[in-house]
């Protein structure tokens, strides 16, 4: 049996995209005003040439943050519109089981076996625009705090709820 850890990964990170992408952004900024003020021994520990290339390490992690967000979005918009509505409500919006059956009029067993579809086709999705789940792998080895969300989704554990930046800080 699969259990479509990366189809549920992308779509509960899908929220925390764009904040995570704004505090790049901001550390971004934060790094290129402060090389302006380098003098005496903070310019030999941190030269033009390390600064430079973090700023750019933290720009193309940006970049690979915005391509997930849109590969989602991608993978979401062909598949079977009541199940992407179904993965919206339950992933984005957070709602409830209770709350997505009754909007749909679904049986509970109709709706765990709908979610399993919808992981599947959404994975499908991905796959089809370039990123089957070995390339995901590979892709976001980096972003330890996805990959951690991973993890938990291959152990069964229940989320309570995905920090970003509770075990790892986006800094330089």
């Amino acid at each position: 049996m699969q259990n479509h850890i990366w189809g549920k990964t992308l779509l509960s990170i899908y929220r925390y995209l764009d904040r995570v992408a704004d505090a790049i952004d901001s550390l971004i900024e934060k790094q290129a005003v402060q090389t302006s003020s380098m003098l005496g021994n903070d310019a030999l520990t941190h030269n033009t040439l390390s600064l430079a290339n973090k700023i750019i390490d933290l720009s193309e992690r940006k970049v690979k943050l915005i391509n997930i967000k849109l590969l989602t979005e991608k993978a979401l918009s062909v598949i079977d519109e009541k199940g992407a509505k179904i993965l919206i409500m339950k992933y984005f919006d957070n709602a409830s089981v209770d709350e997505i059956m009754s909007s749909f009029s679904l049986s509970r067993r109709t709706y765990f076996r709908r979610i399993a579809e919808m992981e599947a086709a959404f994975e499908f999705g991905c796959s089809r625009f370039g990123f089957p789940m070995e390339r995901l792998d590979d892709y976001l080895s980096t972003e330890t705090w996805i990959i951690n969300l991973k993890r938990s989704f291959e152990k069964g554990e229940k989320l309570l709820s995905i920090k970003p930046f509770e075990k790892e800080r986006v800094c330089l």
